[in-house]
């Protein structure tokens, strides 16, 4: 991996080690943060595919724009679809009032990360 990849992986390692540290605290959990650090930890797991393909990276969030993108460098990318949505439907809505984040859906954020965090460091291995 070059250099700049490296730093979208650390990045988003440093999202998921925050979103499962929140949603292990028996004190006070924040939710909407694990939803929200999930979401990061897979836009910027996307965006070091791009990185290390030395392809633009827009300055999007949307997931699965980025994986759209992902895929036109490798089609298996479509196989994330459900756990992006998964992560898609929490980043943003649970940030604002009128919105929280249960512990089941920080529960299902935190695995959809797990499985896109897990399949895009083996094809980065590959690389």
């Amino acid at each position: 991996m070059n250099s700049a990849t490296i730093e979208w992986v650390d990045k988003a390692e440093g999202d998921f080690a925050t979103a499962g540290r929140e949603l292990r605290a028996r004190t006070s959990p924040n939710y909407d943060a694990v939803c929200f650090h999930c979401q990061q930890c897979a836009e910027k797991y996307l965006k070091a595919v791009l990185q290390e393909n030395e392809k633009y990276i827009p300055k999007i969030h949307n997931l699965i724009e980025l994986m759209l993108l992902c895929e036109e460098i490798d089609s298996s990318f479509e196989m994330l679809r459900a756990d992006l949505v998964t992560m898609e439907r929490f980043s943003v809505r649970v940030r604002y009032p009128g919105e929280t984040a249960e512990k089941e859906d920080a529960k299902s954020a935190y695995a959809a990360a797990g499985t896109v965090r897990k399949f895009i460091k083996q094809k980065l291995s590959a690389a």
